[in-house]
């Protein structure tokens, strides 16, 4: 049995499905899909804590499902912009399992996880599966990635309320 290692990048994913498909991204599906038939090493999520009660509900959904969830504080700056990058932190973690699995799965569009899906492929021999809404996520990252699954269908919920 393939052992396979998920990491989701949960803002990218809200906001390039919310913004392309009018919904959100339907968890328990891609798990159901990323994990189906392999043996699951580790599986993180990692958001941003707003402190907000549908967050906390969300984020123990994501538990119920097998996620560890990893939190970082909502910064919001003078100016009027937002910060809650977790590049590194997802970085880091994808470094130190990726040679624990046959299998990587990351849950992204952002273009910046090109090198480390070229770096985790070469070095460790694993097999890369990137998940993302096709038309925002980067062609580098597709392009790097040794399956690219476009977010459609059977992987959003509608929106409701």
């Amino acid at each position: 049995m393939e052992k396979v290692v998920v990491f989701a990048d949960v803002q990218n994913i809200y906001y390039t499905t919310k913004e392309y498909h009018n919904c959100h991204f339907d968890y328990n599906a891609f798990w159901a899909k990323a994990t189906s038939n392999r043996e699951v090493v580790k599986a993180i999520a990692y958001a941003i804590d707003k402190g907000d009660e549908k967050q906390k509900q969300f984020q123990n959904i994501l538990y119920g499902i097998g996620f560890e969830v990893k939190l970082k504080p909502f910064i919001q700056r003078t100016d009027g912009s937002a910060k809650g990058d977790w590049d590194v932190g997802i970085t880091l973690d994808v470094m130190e399992y990726a040679k624990k699995a046959n299998v990587v799965v990351l849950a992204s569009g952002d273009g910046d996880f090109d090198l480390l899906v070229n770096k985790i492929r070469k070095d460790f021999d694993v097999s890369v599966e990137v998940y993302g809404v096709a038309q925002l996520t980067a062609a580098s990252l597709i392009n790097s990635a040794s399956k690219f699954v476009s977010i459609e269908d059977e992987l959003l919920l509608k929106i409701t309320g």
